[in-house]
């Protein structure tokens, strides 16, 4: 499981012209779904998430997560998070999670979050065309990866 962590001042997401998803100041979040992903990866990286210190404190020094900051997060699926691109010009899915399975776990980490203690989790509208809208603060953009951080 992939997620693209985007500290923001605000952020949204519209589709069909209507805005169906919004937060202020706290994180935009795409999540990536993998083939092998369970609920057990979305737990460990919704507590990633939560938890992450890149908010910053008085200092200015990033030492304060989006728990701390009492933050809120929106959450996008976007399944080209999983894309290939080693071989030749066009990008390879094949490691995404077939769509029923990886909207109950994109489901499922939203809700996670929310048992974290995130305060609210705004989500956007899986397998649509959406227009995403984002104020990135600082900028600051981490990836987390399971495979990679949950190895270590």
């Amino acid at each position: 499981m992939k997620a693209l962590l985007q500290r923001v001042s605000r952020a949204s997401v519209t589709v069909d012209g209507e805005v169906i998803g919004e937060v202020g100041a706290g994180l935009m979040i795409l999540l990536g779904v993998q083939e092998g992903d369970g609920e057990k990866e979305a737990d460990f990286l919704a507590d990633k998430t939560a938890g992450l210190r890149i908010f910053e404190d008085e200092a200015g020094k990033m030492n304060r997560s989006l728990l701390d900051v009492g933050g809120e997060a929106l959450v996008v699926s976007q399944f080209t998070l999983c894309a290939d691109a080693r071989k030749g010009r066009r990008p390879s899915f094949i490691k995404a999670m077939k769509p029923p399975e990886a909207d109950r776990l994109y489901r499922y980490y939203t809700e996670a979050l929310r048992r974290a203690g995130v305060r609210r989790v705004a989500t956007g509208e899986f397998g649509a065309m959406m227009q995403v809208e984002i104020h990135n603060d600082g900028p600051v953009t981490i990836l987390l990866d399971t495979d990679e951080i949950m190895k270590s």
